[in-house]
Order: C-alpha cells, then structure tokens, then sequence
C-alpha cells in the first residue's frame, strides 16, 4: 500500500482562478524521461552538453519562458496600442551555474523588436517581465538580464 505525504509550503500569492494545470510525469531526471498526460510532451533527457537525442530542463525552461515572454510582450503591446513587427522573437539564455550556495540558474533575454521605437520597446519589455508568469517566478530569485534589439 503506497502512502502519499502532502509537503504544505507557504503560499504567499494569491490565486483566484485557474486557467490551466500543466501535468508531466519525468521519470530518470536528467537522464529520462518527460511525458505530459495528453501525449502532445514526449521527450528524452539528457544532460546538458551530451551528445545523441534529448533535451535538458534548461532548454525546456527556456523556451516556456520565451514563449510565455512574448505573450506578455502581446498583451502589453495592446494595452499601449503599439503594433508589433511579425519579426517578434526572443532569445533567451539559461545558464546552470555553480557557486557558495550550490547550483543556480541565471538567464538572459534578448527581445528582438525590429521597427518599434526604443522608448515603445523599453516599456513594452519592461511591462512584459512585471507581466509574464516566469518572470514573477525568477524576480529577485536568479539573474536576469534583458536586453532590446530594435
């Protein structure tokens, strides 16, 4: 018989709605497996800088992140009533790293909005890190770097 034991951590936001509930199952950690309960994630994992087929969760981080990033970018845009280039994209960068305290990440995105003017892009990037659920996550967590190419 399986016993489950239920870690309550504080929660320190307020949540009132749901809107979606990612669910994966990974099994092996970084040399394994990830597979969501609808089918549509199926990955083999690696360690990062192996060879052969794979992914690691650094490069799975980074694309949720640049994919949540630019739906912020969307709605903030909007918002200022400033179109967007169908150029949009962001680069980002995440780094697993080492230090006195053990292993960290820390990450840096580059915005990539040609056209748009400086002044537009700058506050269209900043409303989107104060917007964009992966950023609320990293605040004052892990280094962030932004960075505009217009």
């Amino acid at each position: 018989m399986q016993k489950q034991i239920v870690l309550k951590t504080e929660n320190q936001i307020k949540i009132g709605k749901v809107l979606y509930t990612g669910n994966v199952n990974t099994m092996g950690g970084r040399e394994g497996s990830a597979k969501s309960d609808d089918g549509k994630l199926n990955l083999i994992l690696t360690p990062p800088g192996s060879i052969g087929n794979g992914t690691n969760p650094e490069q799975l981080f980074a694309a949720g992140w640049s994919a949540c990033f630019i739906g912020a970018i969307r709605l903030n845009a909007v918002q200022m009533r400033v179109s967007l280039p169908e150029e949009l994209s962001v680069d980002t960068e995440v780094d697993l790293a080492s230090g006195p305290d053990g292993f960290n990440l820390q990450a840096r995105l580059t915005i990539n909005l040609p056209g748009v003017s400086v002044e537009h892009a700058t506050a269209i990037v900043k409303a989107a890190h104060e917007t964009c659920p992966y950023s609320k996550a990293t605040h004052g967590n892990i280094n962030v770097t932004l960075s505009i190419t217009v």
